[in-house]
């Protein structure tokens, strides 16, 4: 029987909810958080239809108590943790020059310090199963622009973090990388063509199919393919792998 735990967050919808699926084919337990608990009962619906065993927790990790507490349940419940894959975080896309600091520290609050603080939390149980940690940034974090640059700069912090625990990692023995996917399509995805499409003379039809070679890719990324890498970055045949940041977004040439 496999008794690997993995903690996906931001599990409720888009990539978490998939490499959450994805990952109850690996580990016979699986950890999911986010704030949306119908959403989330969904997830472990599909999770324990695929053989794992799924623990919802519904906490909103902007809050300094939550990481602990993921950590406290997660050993309660299973006694151990195996891998932890922080997704959970929205940052506003507003331009640069109208970002109120209020958005900025929410923006940061998630995507940044919630799994900062998770990981941290996780680090002595992680060091335990000689574990490992995947922290998802975007490939924004290489092309700032102003009309993102909240998402930018929130990404680019990320990839450093991952790095800094990764160089701490080698000599405790936990595995720490960096994804940094493209255009993929998720409810977050549409919702941002919505606006993208009136502010460039478009139906939000046209932007959604044009948006593709505007970018300089074939099609839009599937949430699933990205938790497929997540699950390969997780696996044995990863664990030499560690301080690296992995773009996946079909080759885009520039961020639109």
């Amino acid at each position: 029987m496999n008794e690997s735990v993995a903690i996906v967050t931001g599990a409720s919808q888009g990539i978490g909810r998939a490499t959450a699926i994805r990952l109850a084919r690996d580990f016979g337990g699986i950890v999911l958080v986010a704030r949306d608990s119908v959403a989330l009962e969904e997830t472990a619906k599909q999770v324990e239809a695929l053989g794992a065993r799924p623990l919802v927790l519904a906490l909103d990790l902007r809050e300094r108590s939550a990481a602990p507490e993921v950590i406290k349940k997660t050993l309660e419940t299973f006694g151990r943790l195996d891998a932890l894959v922080n997704i959970a975080g929205a940052v506003p896309q507003i331009d640069l020059l109208e970002m109120t600091d209020e958005q900025w520290d929410d923006g940061l609050a998630l995507k940044l310090h919630g799994a900062r603080r998770l990981t941290v939390s996780a680090w002595d149980a992680l060091m335990k199963s000689v574990g490992s940690v995947v922290f998802t940034s975007g490939n924004s974090a290489v092309a700032p622009k102003s009309a993102f640059a909240a998402v930018a700069t929130i990404n680019a912090a990320i990839v450093a973090l991952a790095k800094a625990f990764a160089e701490r990692g080698i000599q405790d023995g936990v595995q720490v990388n960096s994804v940094l996917p493209g255009p993929v399509m998720t409810n977050r995805r549409r919702t941002y063509m919505e606006k993208y499409a009136p502010a460039h003379g478009m139906t939000f039809e046209e932007a959604l199919s044009k948006f593709p070679s505007l970018a300089g890719i074939r099609r839009y990324g599937q949430p699933e393919e990205i938790a497929d890498l997540m699950a390969f970055l997780v696996s044995p045949a990863a664990r030499w792998m560690t301080g690296s940041a992995l773009r996946m977004d079909g080759g885009e040439i520039k961020t639109i």
